[in-house]
């Protein structure tokens, strides 16, 4: 019998869309497996509403409700309780009105402004949920929680959930799309006697505040031969999108820009290193072995970054160090000869790809392997 699966994600220009993508790939694993999926989000500016029906998802949007505050305390985290739009009481209520008369076998939360309050209400209207999380700073009650960051211990949530809860932790359960793991061998292949010919600029689907100028402008002022291609990869509801354009068509370099790409592992595997945010997708370089300098964006990606940089796979800057650090930087990297090839062994030794398949065999009965 089918199992429905409900989803509760957002994506915005504030949030940016990492939530809302890493709940797709586990959807593509379950749906692949024949279960339905159920994706509630809210309608912010820079929703992914499009792309999740575009998927073959069934998806409810809620209103907006930007501005609304909790009278009764906020979310658990206030750093982020302003994401929700409205108050948890009423995410709670609006997504139970879509859940009633439907048994979700499971209920995925992946949401930085939702907690155990929200999940004990939401509770009566599936067997169990599942909490994706990042953070370990507030409590959740539910069966499993999935962290998938390098550095993270189960320790981390002794504070914060159950006894009970089957806790998954690190990038052995990392939520990548199968291409990843189909072309690891292939190239993994290519991480040998490495020269920078390509790099994959990267700093996630909105950056809101044009990370990927102060880059460009950086890489101008390195070392780095003008014959480097730059592949740049940005969403199409980032609002710096035609100023990149022009910058890259005025680069010294081979740069191009592409919107909404649909094949990132075969770019990740071409590319000899990323510059990229230090987010969810680590884990899909360190999968593909790809060498990468990565951008502090937020402090949640802090331990993320730490954890590779101390693994030595990946060099760590600050957002706000782009201009002085990474001209520097980048011409040390590639002046040590086995830096590259140190780096990508590094990276791919923390990663397989099968996360997506070992979540989603534990959401339905099947081994965990």
């Amino acid at each position: 019998m089918d199992v429905l699966v409900a989803f509760r994600a957002d994506a915005s220009v504030q949030i940016g869309t990492g939530h809302v993508m890493r709940c797709l790939t586990l959807a593509d694993e379950l749906a692949r497996l024949g279960h339905h999926c159920l994706f509630v989000c809210r309608d912010h500016e820079g929703h992914l509403g499009d792309l999740i029906q575009r998927r073959g998802f069934e998806l409810c949007m809620l209103s907006d409700g930007a501005g609304l505050r909790s009278e009764s305390g906020g979310s658990a985290s206030s750093l982020y309780s302003d994401w929700l739009g409205v108050t948890w009481e009423k995410d709670s209520q609006e997504t139970q009105e879509v859940l009633s008369g439907r048994c979700a076998t499971w209920i995925v939360v992946d949401h930085y402004a939702l907690d155990a309050r929200w999940e004990r209400e939401i509770a009566k209207h599936s067997a169990q949920i599942m909490v994706i999380d990042d953070l370990a700073d507030r409590e959740h009650d539910c069966a499993v929680l999935l962290d998938q960051n390098l550095g993270r211990a189960h320790t981390d949530y002794d504070a914060w959930v159950p006894p009970h809860t089957q806790r998954l932790i690190g990038p052995r359960y990392s939520l990548l799309r199968p291409e990843f793991r189909e072309l690891r061998e292939r190239f993994l292949k290519r991480r040998q006697a490495m020269e920078c010919g390509r790099i994959l600029i990267s700093l996630g689907g909105v950056d809101r505040t044009n990370v990927t100028g102060r880059v460009l402008s950086a890489l101008e002022a390195s070392s780095l031969a003008s014959s480097t291609k730059l592949d740049i990869v940005m969403g199409s509801s980032a609002p710096a999108l035609e100023d990149i354009r022009t910058q890259a068509a005025n680069s010294r370099f081979d740069a191009t820009v592409n919107v909404n790409v649909t094949n990132m592992a075969e770019r990740m595997g071409l590319a000899d290193l990323s510059i990229g945010a230090a987010g969810s997708t680590s884990w899909e370089r360190c999968c593909l072995g790809l060498p990468s300098i990565m951008v502090i964006l937020a402090e949640n990606q802090r331990l993320i970054g730490e954890a590779l940089a101390n693994a030595e796979c990946a060099l760590l800057i600050d957002e706000s160090e782009i201009s002085e650090a990474l001209p520097p930087m980048l011409d040390k990297l590639l002046e040590t000869e086995g830096a590259l090839e140190r780096f990508a062994s590094n990276a791919a030794s923390v990663c397989d790809g099968n996360g997506a398949s070992r979540v989603a065999a534990l959401m339905t009965g099947r081994d965990l392997h």
